[in-house]
């Protein structure tokens, strides 16, 4: 199985439009950031987790020819603008399944309400099949067991999943025990990093390396990064030799 990071961005993605900040003005391709978002696969299995405004973009970087279904870790923006870009995917293979919390799904139905009308459906609209997530109801989708890990991001409910013996875990500040044991045994964690100082609804960079500690993943890649962490080649230097600041198009054998 391959895990691909399809983008390592902050909801303003890197470069930031207008900022002078140098790590803005970077020409290293690991400090461009599109919004965050993998691609988990394997010969008979792909899936997306979350869906946002650089979708298209990211599917025709990773070159990514079917979609089994879209894992949505939250309803906020830079997971799930790019709905409608699910088209192409569409017309090649039927009806999009969405795995998501039912809030999520709720609050999708009220954003792309012509995605999901039932009646006088504009033709060419993207269709979609839903599917609600439920702590501690594991799910399957081509044979592979998928377990929502239960999170927060701030106040907010947000899933986390993890396939096989890879978890990925973003917008996270806090998570009970009960779902940290959910993540015992993993060779890859991919969780967010935001910046080093504190934030109220985001890990900062201490933060995720104290929950690296505690789950002791064999690696452990970090996400969901703000340009003002600072230069990637620079952080990484700074980081134990298990953990590894992930960066855009960077693809994993698992």
């Amino acid at each position: 199985m391959k895990l691909y990071f399809l983008g390592t961005g902050t909801s303003q993605g890197i470069p930031v439009i207008g900022s002078n900040h140098s790590v803005c003005l970077s020409d290293n391709p690991k400090d461009k950031r599109l919004r965050v978002s993998v691609w988990v696969h394997d010969e008979d299995f792909s899936v997306v987790i979350d869906c946002g405004p650089d979708f298209r973009q990211q599917m025709l970087t990773s070159k990514c020819q079917h979609v089994d279904a879209i894992l949505f870790t939250h309803e906020h923006s830079d997971h799930t603008a790019g709905l409608d870009d699910i088209r192409p995917f569409n017309f090649k293979q039927g009806p999009m399944p969405l795995y998501a919390h039912q809030r999520v799904l709720d609050n999708l139905k009220n954003r792309f309400e012509y995605i999901f009308e039932s009646e006088n459906k504009y033709p060419g609209s993207p269709s979609v099949d839903v599917f609600e997530v439920v702590n501690n109801q594991p799910f399957t989708i081509k044979n592979h067991s998928i377990i929502p890990i239960n999170a927060l991001h701030g106040s907010l409910q947000v899933f986390g999943y993890r396939i096989g013996s890879m978890a990925y875990l973003t917008d996270v500040k806090t998570i009970e025990a009960g779902e940290m044991e959910k993540l015992r045994g993993l060779k890859v964690l991919v969780i967010n990093a935001l910046r080093e100082e504190p934030h109220h609804s985001h890990f900062n960079l201490q933060d995720a390396l104290d929950f690296v500690n505690l789950i002791r993943p064999e690696k452990a890649y970090f996400t969901h990064i703000s340009h003002i962490l600072g230069f990637h080649d620079e952080v990484q230097k700074k980081l134990p030799d298990n953990v590894f600041l992930a960066y855009d198009t960077l693809e994993l054998t698992l």
